[in-house]
């Protein structure tokens, strides 16, 4: 019979190795997403995506079977003038965000815009889907 040692923080060091080099790795190097806000109104589903230094034309925005897919590239471009940099903290690279879109909201009127590095995404609900108020007749 042979006595090993069991070290019950093993697991927990993987952990840690992990984590550190996921703090410690350049951030240009790993994936991104951009952060995304979404909200309804009475009339409409819309989505907020921040997506700074994306050029409109990188941006992909469809809806299939009732996912909503934003996908774009914030490529990264050095300056040939520049001497060199001192900090790269930003992530550069491709992302795809998809969405489940319920269906009371019409996939077909979709409309997309960008403005100030915010792509907004409007979709409008369908008729039967909108609030509806019924008079209530009095009668006498």
């Amino acid at each position: 019979m042979s006595l090993t040692h069991y070290d019950p923080l093993a697991s927990l060091r993987v952990f840690e190795d992990a984590f550190t080099r996921m703090v410690n790795e350049p951030r240009a190097t790993r994936p991104w997403s951009p952060a995304v806000d979404i909200y309804e109104t009475e009339n409409e589903l819309v989505l907020k995506a921040d997506v700074p230094d994306v050029d409109p034309k990188e941006i992909d925005v469809r809806v299939e079977n009732q996912t909503l897919t934003i996908s774009g590239e914030r490529k990264f471009e050095q300056e040939k003038e520049s001497k060199g940099f001192h900090r790269i903290e930003r992530s550069y690279g491709s992302f795809v965000r998809s969405f489940a879109v319920p269906n009371t909201f019409d996939t077909e009127k979709i409309n997309a815009g960008f403005k100030n590095g915010v792509l907004s995404v409007t979709l409008p609900k369908k008729e039967a889907a909108k609030p509806r108020q019924v008079k209530i007749e009095v009668k006498a």
